[in-house]
């Protein structure tokens, strides 16, 4: 059985005649299997690494910049080492990455958009699929991020949750919104996660909520560290739970910092 692999058929014919007996069982597994791979803690958030210095992108979307012509997240560190390099050799403006010239105008930057959807590229598919989001133009993105997320995008099944929520260009269906919520929470999105977190407080079942909240929190979620704290005081987590989600937390934090982006972040308030 594919959804549960407990039980071998010998022919499709034998599946048919025994599924009766067989679905409450398989059900109940599958169940089991969905909640393993749910609760499993992810190695990293679902942004990843910076390409450059390898180090943690932080959650913080203010501290790093996404690269449309080579769809790269690079950090604030590494894109202020790369334009204080050109200004000292009076270099033009390129990409830190892919060292291509940056658009000089929108549309030519919607060109690149464009060419990069075509190539199928998921983060451009899931980025013009949030333009039409935040535009309102919910078929459309609807389109451009259901592409994205069958080619794995994490960010574009979190999307697809909330439509499915709002009844945004779709019809309303929580288990489609549950489903998207769950595939973006596995591929490491601690916004999701928290999602799946507060819903399950709301449905009393808090000892789900309570996990979701830790894996977010060991992740670098700030928000799920301060649903983590409300449920410490009500009973909901134990001490020894709560003392190892901060430790985390805090590690994950210090993961993404590095002596450039300390640099950078100098440079922007002293711009500001």
């Amino acid at each position: 059985c594919a959804d549960c692999d407990l039980v071998r058929y010998c022919s499709d014919k034998c599946q048919q005649d025994h599924r009766p007996g067989h679905e409450v069982m398989c059900r109940k597994r599958a169940a089991e299997l969905r909640d393993e791979l749910l609760f499993r803690q992810p190695e990293s958030s679902y942004l990843g690494d910076c390409p450059i210095c390898c180090l943690p992108v932080s959650l913080d979307p203010n501290k790093y910049v996404k690269y449309s012509c080579c769809s790269k997240l690079v950090c604030n560190g590494c894109t202020a080492a790369n334009i204080s390099r050109q200004f000292d050799e009076r270099s033009p403006n390129v990409c830190p990455f892919c060292q291509q010239l940056y658009a000089k105008s929108d549309e030519e930057m919607e060109r690149r958009n464009k060419k990069r959807c075509e190539a199928n590229d998921p983060f451009a598919l899931r980025e013009a699929g949030r333009k039409h989001f935040f535009d309102g133009g919910y078929k459309r993105a609807f389109e451009y991020l259901a592409k994205a997320a069958d080619l794995g995008d994490v960010a574009a099944h979190f999307f697809l949750s909330l439509m499915y929520r709002g009844g945004l260009g779709v019809e309303k269906d929580e288990k489609m919104e549950l489903y998207y919520a769950e595939e973006a929470a596995i591929g490491g999105d601690p916004i999701a996660r928290c999602s799946l977190g507060c819903k399950e407080g709301e449905n009393g079942r808090y000892y789900r909520a309570v996990k979701h909240f830790i894996i977010a929190a060991k992740l670098g979620h700030d928000d799920s560290v301060q649903k983590l704290k409300e449920m410490y005081k009500s009973g909901y987590v134990s001490k020894e739970d709560f003392a190892v989600a901060l430790r985390a937390h805090q590690a994950a934090l210090d993961a993404t910092k590095s002596p450039q982006r300390e640099t950078a972040e100098k440079w922007e308030k002293e711009w500001k």
